[in-house]
């Protein structure tokens, strides 16, 4: 019965599913994982890269992080030539906003604006669905820092801690354990939701430096790799500096190896005491 109706976004099936929008989601299951935490002083956000063949010449720039605008940055899961029709959708959005307003656009709208444009080409014959899922981190005067997530149906949604791409439940059992301390006990699926949140949830964020050790630690057991190494995950950081404006950092090959042995040291340290 499905095959009468995956050829087409616009047409429902029977029990009201769009396959293609379906498809397009689980084609992001099989890429890299992506991983967002928010902090106290910032947002993280970690990438699997994965090299394809060793006689690749090394990248100039990252094909995972990507700036959008001076308060807002983005990872990409899925296919990175779609992702480069919606990035520059967003940063050509965030521009017009700046020279409207003369301000910088608020995280949402821009995350909204970005959506919009993925929604229409689930509605629309002759068109296909995007093959990439973001995670968006970014800082605004209104909410402070923000984390978004968006998937090719249009759909996005804030959190304080995520895992999209390949391995994502696994990653996201591992966060629901180790970011922060929950004082209610009956957990659900979508518990880290930011605006799914209830009174009684306590969760305290962690710093800088522990969100950077977590997203390497989801990495280390969503990554089909035996052994961790800089070469295979890029770590990003978004803060503000002492004039109030937001610094956008991409962790060297150095740095990253620093935190991958500071999670190794401390398994190995709760390993022996057990």
């Amino acid at each position: 019965m499905a095959r009468r109706y995956d050829s087409s976004t616009t047409t429902f099936s029977p029990e009201g599913r769009l396959h293609q929008v379906e498809y397009a989601i689980e084609a992001i299951n099989n890429a890299g994982t992506c991983v967002g935490i928010l902090a106290k002083n910032g947002v993280v956000m970690a990438c699997e890269k994965k090299v394809t063949s060793s006689l690749l010449a090394p990248t100039k720039t990252s094909e995972k992080t990507y700036k959008l605008c001076d308060h807002a940055a983005c990872t990409v899961a899925g296919l990175t030539a779609d992702a480069n029709i919606l990035i520059d959708q967003a940063r050509l959005r965030a521009g017009r906003y700046q020279y409207q307003y003369v301000e910088p656009i608020p995280m949402e709208q821009l995350v909204e604006h970005v959506c919009n444009y993925k929604q229409a080409y689930t509605q629309y014959g002759g068109l296909r669905p995007f093959g990439v899922s973001f995670l968006f981190a970014g800082y605004d005067t209104h909410y402070g820092f923000q984390l978004y997530q968006s998937d090719p149906s249009g759909n996005y949604s804030g959190w304080k801690a995520t895992v999209v791409g390949a391995n994502n439940q696994a990653g996201k059992s591992l966060l629901k354990t180790e970011y922060g301390v929950t004082s209610n006990k009956e957990e659900t699926k979508e518990e880290m939701k930011t605006n799914d949140m209830k009174g009684d949830d306590v969760v305290e964020m962690p710093d800088l430096e522990g969100a950077l050790e977590l997203a390497v630690k989801v990495l280390n057991k969503t990554m089909d790799a035996t052994a961790t190494s800089s070469d295979k995950m890029e770590l990003f950081s978004l803060t503000l500096d002492d004039k109030g404006e937001c610094v956008h950092k991409i962790l060297t090959a150095d740095e990253t190896q620093k935190v991958i042995d500071k999670v190794e040291a401390k398994a190995a340290a709760a390993a022996t005491e057990s």
